[in-house]
């Protein structure tokens, strides 16, 4: 069949065009795929980050894409419509993770929608930092898809608050594997300059509020000089707050940060040096993060928000805090070390690994379109 998908690719950057990359190539090993990429996903003024794009050195999947789609120039979402729709295909698969993207993918799907099934996989139906324009645009995005593709329970009851007859089916986020093997945990402290000595605790990924990194640094204060925490992400915003619970911490020198875009060659030291990642959440339905770490056989220490108590605490390949507190995070990663649960745990992300993979993904993909 032909599948056409319309979100970012290479040139961008980030999770969402990694994840896109890896349904791509999945896909198209018993597929037609095309992709069809933005040619604007943000205008600057509104992407937080330093670039939207894959910079010298970043070891981004290449897809070749058609460049259409100008968020902020409906000219180009007719444009990107009628391209679509002239090659034809059975299925438009989207990605939906913000309802900045409501008003032009949603017009693209209402123009393809009845010549093509259209299908969403949805990170999110509600942003974690919401706006006022979010419910009325998520609802005119709901109505351009066929059926939709949940990667937790929480976006579940999400989408089902909003469209009571959706039509969906609830899969986890594949793991990726696109990083290569683990690395030898001495060469990589080596490699990053930090002390193989320390228990390692990670903190991976864009530091936003929800993320809830200043929670994970006073719960650090809490534990002793034996750990280490590595931190290691682009912050969307200021760090002032982070720099001065840092600069309070009692243990400050045992901190070791990377606040810079993370690319993908720089993944496996920082995942392989690590003993745990943590991510001490205020809000989230699901973790791209988790997929990294899991390719790594890393375990997780999260809180109890969104669709993570299920992810991890199901299949037994991670730990969840009893609240979203520094305290109650030092317990749990005390406890962890104590226990010595990183054997076990690693045993069990190995087993799910396999079922996590992006051909089971794309199985449940083209079987759920079959029945719409």
């Amino acid at each position: 069949m032909k599948i056409a998908i319309l979100s970012c690719f290479y040139p961008y950057r980030g999770g969402i065009a990694q994840f896109n990359a890896n349904v791509y190539n999945e896909l198209s090993r018993s597929h037609s795929v095309k992709a069809f990429n933005f040619k604007r996903q943000y205008p600057d003024l509104l992407f937080p980050g330093k670039t939207q794009y894959v910079e010298e050195g970043d070891e981004a999947v290449r897809i070749e894409s058609l460049s259409l789609l100008d968020t902020i120039n409906p000219y180009t979402w007719e444009k990107s419509a009628r391209a679509i729709g002239k090659w034809e295909p059975d299925l438009l698969l989207m990605r939906y993770w913000m309802s900045w993207f409501a008003p032009s993918q949603g017009y693209v799907g209402r123009r393809v929608r009845g010549r093509s099934k259209v299908i969403s996989v949805l990170d999110n139906v509600i942003p974690h930092e919401q706006r006022f324009f979010d419910k009325p645009f998520t609802k005119y995005y709901l109505g351009s898809n066929d059926g939709f593709i949940v990667l937790s329970e929480a976006v579940r009851d999400q989408l089902l608050s909003f469209k009571p007859d959706a039509k969906y089916i609830c899969t986890p986020h594949p793991v990726y594997n696109h990083f290569g093997a683990r690395l030898e945990r001495n060469s990589a402290h080596s490699a990053l300059g930090t002390d193989p000595s320390k228990k390692s605790i990670l903190f991976f990924g864009l530091i936003r509020d929800y993320k809830g990194l200043d929670i994970l640094i006073e719960a650090f204060g809490l534990l002793d000089n034996s750990y280490q925490l590595i931190i290691a992400g682009e912050p969307y915003g200021s760090y002032d707050l982070y720099r001065n619970l840092i600069d309070k911490n009692p243990y400050r020198d045992n901190i070791k940060e990377f606040t810079r875009y993370i690319s993908d060659g720089e993944v496996p030291a920082l995942f392989s040096a690590a003993d745990v990642c943590v991510l001490p959440y205020r809000s989230a339905t699901q973790s791209g993060i988790s997929a990294i770490s899991s390719h790594f056989e890393l375990p997780i220490i999260t809180t109890d928000v969104g669709g993570l108590r299920e992810y991890f605490e199901g299949p037994g390949t991670g730990l969840v805090a009893d609240s979203i507190t520094p305290d109650s995070i030092a317990e749990t990663i005390k406890r962890y070390f104590a226990d010595n649960l990183r054997e076990k745990l690693s045993a069990n992300i190995a087993a799910e690994n396999e079922r996590l993979s992006w051909s089971n993904f794309c199985i449940k993909l083209i079987d759920f379109y079959k029945t719409l």
